[in-house]
């Protein structure tokens, strides 16, 4: 390998349909219709779902969360409160730092993010996680401290 590349991995169509069903399956589990979004590694949205029933807005709110987890390859609830709406202003609303969006992380390569909205934090940050573990992703740890 060269100096002047790395090696990355990227999303399918098929990866991303199997989390936004997996997702949907988890919501209707809980009876919550959300909004659902999948960003590649590159934090651009490349899969989305407004549930039936689920709030109109929630497909900013789910697509931020999933650009914000793509781009900072972390769970959004982990970034500084304070500093991230200060970049939730300078992005025009492109990151957030709320519960709900997680990374989506595959043998060590981030290859995008999933942003889950309309329920509450915690209940978007479950289904979130419930994607993650439909295609085998890493699954971020239950301690990491909000910012």
């Amino acid at each position: 390998m060269s100096d002047l590349t790395v090696p990355s991995r990227k999303l399918t169509h098929n990866g991303v349909r199997k989390l936004i069903d997996a997702a949907v399956d988890a919501a209707n589990e809980m009876g919550v219709p959300m909004g659902i979004a999948v960003a590649n590694d590159g934090a651009r949205i490349i899969g989305y779902l407004l549930m039936d029933g689920a709030r109109i807005l929630a497909q900013d709110s789910a697509s931020a969360k999933a650009m914000t987890a793509a781009s900072h390859r972390m769970p959004t609830h982990a970034i500084d409160y304070n500093i991230g709406m200060g970049l939730s202003v300078s992005t025009q609303g492109k990151v957030l730092p709320l519960r709900g969006g997680v990374p989506i992380v595959i043998d060590g390569y981030c290859v995008g993010g999933i942003g889950c909205g309309s329920g509450t934090g915690e209940q978007d940050l479950i289904v979130a996680k419930a994607a993650l573990a439909a295609i085998g992703a890493e699954i971020p740890d239950d301690d990491v401290k909000e910012g």
